[in-house]
């Protein structure tokens, strides 16, 4: 059965959409298509694609700049960057941004195509997770992606928001640094374990009575972290 999922890809230079256009259809994908950010922005938040391919470098608003506006706009569809950076900076930018995965170019059809699979796939499995999760006076939302402390809002980027929801659904298993990495970025996640640990220690002052003291973010000393 092919896949009818919707496909936005967002790229400024024609040779490249087009190829990715023509790949996409042949394996049973609905496309639409932007060549700036301006235009990537207005086609999104008409169109509702399942999944953005999204170029980093784009005329108008940068590739950054779309996705992090998209977000604000309480819109959730998956968004791979495409970049021709390879610097770690750029890609932890991106996931802070709300990114769900990178490809580098120059990039294989095949490599894209799996990544594209992947990211639809963790996309629906993420449906299937319960919807709220309480622990003291916190409320996490998944609808909404908002969480409320003592009932008041409690800002929160991307990346913190998925990080603490993944261990509200794996609370009380012991996780480690790489497992955490590979299933809320994905395995292609170019950041390090420091990186982890600068996410978690955000997480910590934000959910945590006493950040330095944490009764429910817990380091498993040679192994990751647990949720309790």
């Amino acid at each position: 059965m092919k896949d009818k999922s919707l496909i936005l890809i967002v790229d400024d230079e024609d040779s490249i959409l087009l190829g990715i256009e023509e790949n996409l259809l042949y394996v049973g994908y609905d496309v639409i298509k932007a060549s700036d950010g301006p235009g990537a922005l207005e086609t999104a938040l008409k169109e509702v694609p399942d999944l953005i391919l999204l170029d980093i470098m784009l005329p108008g608003l940068s590739g950054f700049e779309v996705c992090r506006q998209l977000r604000d706009k309480g819109m959730q569809m998956p968004i791979i960057m495409l970049t021709a950076r390879g610097d770690e900076f750029d890609k932890l930018h991106g996931f802070e941004m709300g990114a769900d995965d990178y490809v580098t170019k120059p990039f294989s059809i095949d490599e894209l195509l799996a990544r594209i699979k992947a990211v639809l796939a963790r996309g629906r499995a993420k449906s299937k997770f319960r919807r709220t999760y309480e622990f003291d006076d916190i409320v996490l939302d998944r609808d909404s992606r908002t969480m409320t402390k003592a009932g008041k809002d409690v800002t929160m980027t991307r990346t913190e928001f998925d990080l603490l929801a993944y261990f509200l659904e794996n609370r009380g298993k012991a996780l480690s640094r790489d497992q955490v990495m590979n299933d809320v970025w994905g395995t292609e996640y170019y950041g390090t374990q420091r990186s982890l640990d600068s996410f978690v220690a955000t997480l910590r002052r934000k959910v945590e009575k006493d950040a330095h003291n944490p009764t429910h973010i817990l380091t498993v000393h040679g192994v990751g972290y647990k949720f309790v």
